[in-house]
């Protein structure tokens, strides 16, 4: 056996758990709700060693139900895991029948773990000389690299020799175990010396090389760690015991006895029906047909999950040429000009459309057929090329065409880019980010390399390939030509292939269609000149409250610091653990999914109410969040070309339709502080103009009226009352004159709060009352508002049975845990499946008046109307005073006439000299 064939241990184990919580692997599940996330995700690290180890000896080993010998050293080991997850327990036996069924050997030994048994394993092939790879995710199986034993990290592709152990841990293999020993490991409950983490771990190795020799010197350590070492000499060798794998497991068979077997292709078949595998099924039948059998290594042939992939994508074969010349250029030129469409994308010096640089074009007109044109390569040697304005000037007439359609990915940034050049991109058919949002939002991530790989089975050059990665990563600028060529072209190609896989999709479902035709592609342009318009801030304002929140932090610390009796880091959760749950003996009200416990700030919100520390704690994350993320970050993002922040808004981010932003996040400004709002006052208008917000008003509550058609709200709406005030006086049983602020209050969180989904219980936690109390108002309500309660249980119903609700425009929202057998999960898609259609309609409302005001403004062409953000239900406009009140008045009526429910659609509007003073 050579290097290029050697037995590779699969660590089922660690794969199964580390597949079942990537998220997107979460979801995945039959029709009928059974799992199959964690199935997938190890059928695919399958797929990948055969692929990288074609002649490879494939054993899987899984670890065996029950306790093992290390239970009997030390009872407490592993004693603070929680029980195995219902949903990833149910996944254990398929997944084995699946593999046995591949013909691969399956090693499930009672008494040890999946590790002792690789171990063993290993030391059997290092005793003949032979090359074995061990494929885990598993820090404690590095004791077992050697010369001839490797560790290789499928999920991340990191293999790891003897040199790579010591660069990552900073000791050699043979001194892992001591290693492991001296820091103990809370999650398999292995005890240590507190406080010794791996920085001095690793010291003491390299001073006194073995664990033996550590106790031996332990009196030479000074300090605490010094007691903590004195305090541990008793429990080492036990610790190292707990931490060695065993190289001497009976085994039913020795490893040159444990051989693949012909594959059952029918058990296989059967399985991967039953799973709903359908690319694993369609490999099977392509392979039977080809071959005759299926073998091992050809059934293993895994992909992720997809009930709406029925073909399988051929392999991408590309044609790709680099244009350096004008000749070159003009026959690409000839071609383009004689399209109906074309793939297109620019290549840029940064992710930021105002400080980006055009470095060259990339465009594809068929697949398989695509050109770069670099223009401003400026590494050392780099070839001459074409001069980037004359080229510009050459493809302005293309890229301005109405009648010649582009498709691209994420063309808005694409447009952005290239207004700094004069060039304004019409003709925009088609954004393939955009058509695999609106076919399903929670599908995949909509960047390229994930549609690339989801929709067409394709692995991209992902740009870390060619530029490096941290500090040293290049600009695009900076990369080889050759390089840098393959990489754009491949990107139009791609992008055309995946407009060719997606737009038939879409066509299926009309409905799905309107959402992208008339909704989010003509947004798109919309959000783009926002984006150039970008906003205006007071920097002097926004440093005024840096310094004060400053030192309202610095208060916060010495608060804090009384209050624990001692010095620490307020923004380290190691630490707060300590001070709040052992030295302060608060009681634990939530675990991580380690078993430590939680210091999330809503576990911190909980004690709070009872506890000071944790209540200072709060305010000082809370601020020291504000001032890192806007009051010292805002000023430093004005742009030198305009003098004004400028976002960016992301289309294809949340589930539900709304949209996001970022670089700054426009979205989450919190504005229930007083700090928070005082950053609302650093948005200015101009000289001479005023900030004019206009919201629309209680839309969610607007659209579940008109969703349930219930009468009492679709009356109470059409009168004009306070919806809020109604519903008080009908639970309350109180005329509306006498409805006080606190019945309204709780009038106001039943009626969000239903919609949200909440139950009694968080009800009763919002409103500070008993559970059976909370009850009565959620019963109340639903006597007064009975269509609401007709149509939660519809929807609920509908969502289960066909895994997906609806807005009131056909955009799809997809629920995939619908139907999983975890129950909190289950119960948070339901929740989301009352939410969904409402939150989804009040993004498309605001979307559809975003398109009708822009075309107002095209078509009146006055400078002095400027519509600058979007932020949830509200628009943000600068407007010059001397016009202030007529076009207050049109703006409302374009947003009040966008969409047509049966409950009137109100929006309302204020101005002032910044957004604060506008609400």
């Amino acid at each position: 056996m050579t290097k290029s064939s050697p037995y590779i241990l699969v660590d089922g184990s660690s794969y199964l758990f580390r597949a079942y919580y990537v998220p997107y692997l979460q979801a995945l599940s039959t029709k009928d709700g059974h799992p199959t996330g964690a199935i997938t995700g190890v059928l695919n690290m399958i797929k990948s060693l055969h692929k990288d180890y074609p002649n490879g000896k494939v054993v899987v080993i899984f670890d065996a139900k029950g306790k093992t010998f290390r239970n009997d050293l030390y009872p407490e080991y592993k004693a603070n895991r929680p029980p195995m997850p219902d949903d990833l327990r149910c996944q254990i036996e398929p997944l084995h029948k699946i593999i046995e069924a591949m013909g691969l050997p399956l090693l499930v030994v009672p008494d040890v773990e999946a590790d002792d048994v690789i171990g063993t394993l290993a030391q059997q092939a290092s005793e003949q000389g032979l090359e074995t790879v061990i494929s885990t995710g598993d820090k404690d199986m590095a004791q077992l690299v050697t010369e001839h034993v490797t560790l290789i990290n499928t999920m991340t592709n990191v293999a790891m020799d003897v040199a790579g152990v010591n660069e990552k841990f900073g000791v050699r293999p043979d001194q892992i175990i001591d290693y492991l020993a001296l820091m103990g490991d809370k999650v398999d409950n292995i005890p240590g010396v507190e406080k010794c983490g791996p920085k001095t771990a690793v010291k003491w190795l390299t001073e006194h090389q073995t664990l033996d020799n550590v106790i031996a010197n332990a009196d030479k350590v000074k300090g605490k760690i010094g007691e903590n070492l004195r305090a541990a000499l008793e429990q080492l060798p036990l610790s190292y015991e707990l931490a060695t794998i065993k190289l001497d497991v009976e085994l039913e068979q020795p490893l040159h006895e444990i051989v693949a077997s012909e594959a059952d292709t029918d058990t296989l078949r059967e399985m991967y029906t039953q799973f709903e595998l359908k690319r694993l099924l369609a490999d099977l039948d392509k392979d039977s047909s080809n071959n005759g059998s299926a073998t091992a290594p050809a059934a293993a042939s895994a992909s992720t999950a997809d009930d709406d992939e029925d073909d399988i994508p051929a392999a991408i074969e590309s044609d790709y040429d680099i244009v350096l010349t004008k000749a070159n250029l003009q026959t690409w030129l000839d071609k383009l000009a004689s399209c109906t469409a074309f793939a297109f994308d620019t290549e840029t010096t940064s992710v930021n459309y105002m400080q980006a640089e055009l470095v060259g074009l990339s465009f594809a007109i068929e697949a398989g057929k695509a050109a770069y044109v670099p223009l401003a390569h400026d590494y050392l040697d780099a070839p001459e090329q074409l001069e980037l304005n004359w080229v510009l000037e050459q493809f302005k007439p293309l890229l301005e065409s109405d009648s010649i359609l582009k498709i691209g990915q994420n063309l808005k940034y694409d447009a952005n880019v290239l207004r700094h050049y004069d060039i304004a991109i019409n003709g925009v058919g088609f954004d393939t980010m955009l058509e695999s949002y609106c076919y399903n939002s929670v599908a995949t991530r909509h960047n390229m390399d994930a549609l690339a790989q989801k929709y067409l089975g394709y692995k991209t050059v992902h740009f870390e390939d060619i530029a490096g990665k941290g500090a040293k990563q290049l600009t695009f600028n900076q990369i080889e030509i050759e390089k840098a060529g393959h990489y754009a072209a491949e990107d139009a190609d791609i992008t055309l292939r995946l407009h060719q896989a997606l737009w038939p999709k879409l066509q299926k479902n009309a409905e799905q269609q309107r959402v992208f035709t008339d909704i989010e592609m003509p947004l798109m342009p919309v959000l783009a000149r926002m984006e150039q318009t970008g906003v205006l801030i007071d920097s002097d304002m926004l440093n005024e409250q840096s310094h004060n929140i400053g030192i309202r932090l610095d208060e916060l610390e010495i608060q804090a610091h009384n209050l624990a009796g001692k010095s620490f880091n307020l923004s380290s959760p190691k630490q707060l653990q300590t001070i709040l749950f052992e030295e302060q003996g608060i009681p634990v009200i939530k675990k991580t999914p380690k078993g430590a416990p939680s210091t999330a700030e809503d576990v911190l919100q909980e004690l709070a109410l009872d506890y000071p520390l944790p209540k200072l704690i709060l305010e000082h994350r809370s601020l020291a969040k504000l001032k890192s993320t806007y009051t010292d970050k805002l000023p430093l993002m004005v742009a030198s070309k305009s003098g004004r922040v400028h976002t960016s808004y992301h289309q294809a981010v949340t589930a539900t339709g709304r949209l996001s932003s970022t670089d700054p996040n426009l979205q989450n400004i919190p504005i229930r502080s007083e700090e928070g709002k005082k950053i609302r006052h650093a948005f200015i208008a101009p000289q001479g103009y005023k900030i004019l917000a206009i919201d629309y008003s209680q839309i969610e509550l607007r659209i579940m009226a008109h969703l349930s058609n219930d009468k009492g709200l679709l009356t109470a709406f059409a009168e004009g009352r306070d919806i809020h005030q109604a519903t008080a006086a009908e639970i309350f049983a109180l005329p509306l004159a006498e409805v006080t602020s606190d019945h309204r209050r709780s009038a106001k969180a039943i009626n969000f709060g239903l919609i949200y989904g909440m139950s009694a219980f968080g009800l009763s936690k919002q409103l500070g009352i008993a559970r059976g109390k909370a009850q009565d108002y959620m019963d109340k309500y639903f006597e007064r508002y009975p269509g609401v309660l007709t149509y939660m249980e519809d929807t609920r119903q509908l969502a289960s049975e066909q895994g997906y609700v609806e807005t009131l425009y056909g955009r799809r929202l997809f629920l995939p845990e619908i139907k999983s057998r975890n129950g909190a999960r289950r119960k948070a898609a339901e929740r989301a499946a009352i939410n969904a259609p409402m939150q989804g309609t009040a993004a498309d409302i605001i979307k559809k008046a975003m398109i009708a005001v822009d075309k107002w403004l095209l078509e009146h062409n006055d400078p002095r109307i400027k519509m600058t953000m979007q932020v949830h239900d509200e628009l943000i406009f600068e407007v010059e005073e001397s016009i202030l009140s007529e076009t207050t008045q049109k703006l409302v009526a374009i947003m009040d006439n966008a969409v047509q429910l049966n409950v009137p659609l109100i929006s309302e509007a204020g101005t002032g000299d910044n957004w604060q003073q506008a609400h």
